[in-house]
């Protein structure tokens, strides 16, 4: 158990004890509900800690300051969930979680009350949420869409003032050459430390439309 708790304070800097229980409690809670309902391919199953919430997780200290974010297409809560439950450790955090898959929003609206995370869940599709979420200072997505669509989807908060912070896969360089066929933006690109990917997380502020 030791081993765990510092896997994820590598991953996310400093973080109490009982918000590692909490990641510990999700991680049980999803395993289970994805027995019922496909929230992540079953073949990840054993690794969901190391695959999907220790990347989760790497964001939190990418954005040390901020406490308003909202996560688009949430899936089975990576990384919206997890960063719900890190943002505990904030004081006035929140974070908006966007899935308009109702079994998966179900999932997520459950088991982040469970653990009292500082989230709301909007079953709905992204294009319907922008009035609900309001201004965030920092828009997330894991495995939603291809950058030039993410960037369109994200646009209304962008013009708002917000960083996106987009985990991206081994393609990222051809989806950043496509999407400056549209977009001109700042860049900052994260690299993915781990033997479970090559994947980056993209910095992404001061969006323009060509």
């Amino acid at each position: 158990m030791t081993e765990k708790y510092q896997s994820l304070q590598d991953a996310a800097g400093p973080v109490s004890r009982e918000t590692f229980e909490k990641l510990c409690n999700f991680e049980e809670s999803f395993k289970r509900w994805a027995v019922k309902i496909n929230l992540v391919a079953p073949s990840t199953l054993p690794t969901v800690w190391e695959r999907h919430i220790l990347d989760s997780a790497r964001l939190f200290k990418l954005a040390p300051h901020s406490t308003k974010w909202v996560d688009i297409g949430s899936g089975g809560g990576f990384p919206g969930a997890v960063m719900a439950i890190l943002l505990g450790e904030r004081p006035g955090a929140h974070i908006d979680l966007v899935e308009s898959n109702r079994k998966k929003a179900s999932f997520l609206a459950v088991t982040l009350a469970s653990l009292n995370a500082p989230a709301k869940v909007h079953a709905m599709r992204i294009e319907e949420s922008y009035d609900r979420v309001g201004k965030p200072e920092v828009v997330t997505a894991r495995a939603l869409a291809p950058l030039p669509l993410l960037l369109e989807l994200a646009e209304p908060w962008f013009v708002a003032g917000a960083v996106g912070l987009f985990h991206k896969g081994r393609d990222y360089q051809r989806e950043i050459e496509e999407s400056s066929i549209s977009w001109r933006y700042d860049l900052v690109k994260h690299d993915h430390e781990s033997k479970w990917g090559d994947g980056v997380i993209l910095e992404i502020r001061n969006l323009q439309h060509l």
